[in-house]
């Protein structure tokens, strides 16, 4: 089995009277992408940090690269994109990331087609300052990719971003995660990460409460599916009484359902052709895995 990027051992951090972090562990591996989700509060932010060194913790272990946060070797592992990137507006694009590259020990040549693979190596000779916030965010890609990091740290990294250049970053993602970085990416926006990620961990109140694949998550919280069919005109009423459920709109049928009665339901309505115009199957989505692991007692309320 491979070993993980990242490793975090029930890890705990206290600011005064305040437990940011208890108890927490999770794991990436080379090539996975872990979308961390959390409110404000849950621990994200402080998690990141002890990550990179910036904080202590109380109590556990946490391995970057097989080394402890702020050691050499982690941090020639790990690159991170803040939320809200920040560079000095005099320089350009190019110069800044030149910049970076040496900083890394990394030939600048090699740094360049990194403006160009983010979308922004038409702007490489205008000065930062210049830059909108989604063309800074992307020139932070750009540096966090210099130098091929083993773990990427990424907190809220889409902000700012119009679609287009969202679905264009998660395909930078995907591609360097599939030459063997791990990604560990913090996110409030569910929808977006819900196709984007292999993983889902989530923190409440400091502690990681669920973790494991979308799939996984929906059947542990046994979320139900929600089967909609429309009627052929004039046979709701047949078709009610055959199906039971609700009625919608005076035209179909709502039904909800385990993962586990799915189709035995879907035979059902399939012996009954001649009643049935559609079938609409709506499967749990993040949103609702999210909801229902947050609001557990403990969680925000």
């Amino acid at each position: 089995m491979t070993d993980p990027v990242l490793a975090v051992d029930a890890v705990s951090v206290r600011f005064g009277a305040v437990r940011a972090l208890s108890g927490v562990g999770l794991a990436v591996a080379p090539g996975e992408r872990v979308a961390l989700l959390g409110h404000n509060g849950a621990g994200k932010s402080t998690l990141f940090k002890s990550v990179l060194g910036f904080v202590t913790p109380d109590a556990g272990t946490i391995a970057v690269a097989g080394g402890a946060p702020g050691s050499l070797v982690a941090r020639r592992a790990v690159s991170y994109l803040p939320e809200a990137v920040a560079f000095p507006k005099s320089l350009t694009g190019r110069e800044l990331l030149a910049h970076f590259a040496r900083l890394k020990g990394e030939d600048p040549r090699a740094a360049m087609p990194l403006l160009e693979r983010v979308g922004i190596a038409a702007a490489a000779d205008r000065r930062v300052g210049t830059y909108s916030k989604g063309m800074r965010q992307r020139l932070g890609l750009a540096q966090a990719l210099i130098g091929r990091p083993g773990l990427l740290l990424l907190d809220e990294p889409t902000s700012g971003l119009d679609p287009v250049s969202r679905r264009d970053f998660y395909s930078v993602i995907a591609d360097v995660a599939a030459a063997g970085t791990a990604v560990l990416l913090s996110s409030h926006s569910l929808s977006e990460v819900e196709s984007k990620t292999d993983r889902i961990v989530i923190l409440s109140a400091g502690r990681v409460v669920a973790e494991g694949t979308l799939a996984e998550l929906t059947r542990r919280a046994g979320l139900p599916i929600v089967v909609r069919v429309e009627a052929e005109a004039a046979d709701v009423d047949r078709l009610h009484r055959h199906l039971g459920g609700t009625r919608e709109n005076g035209t179909r049928v709502v039904l909800a359902c385990s993962g586990d009665d799915k189709l035995p339901l879907l035979a059902r309505i399939a012996a009954v052709p001649d009643l049935v115009a559609d079938v609409e199957i709506v499967l749990p989505g993040l949103d609702d895995v999210y909801d229902h692991f947050s609001r557990r007692p403990g969680g925000p309320s």
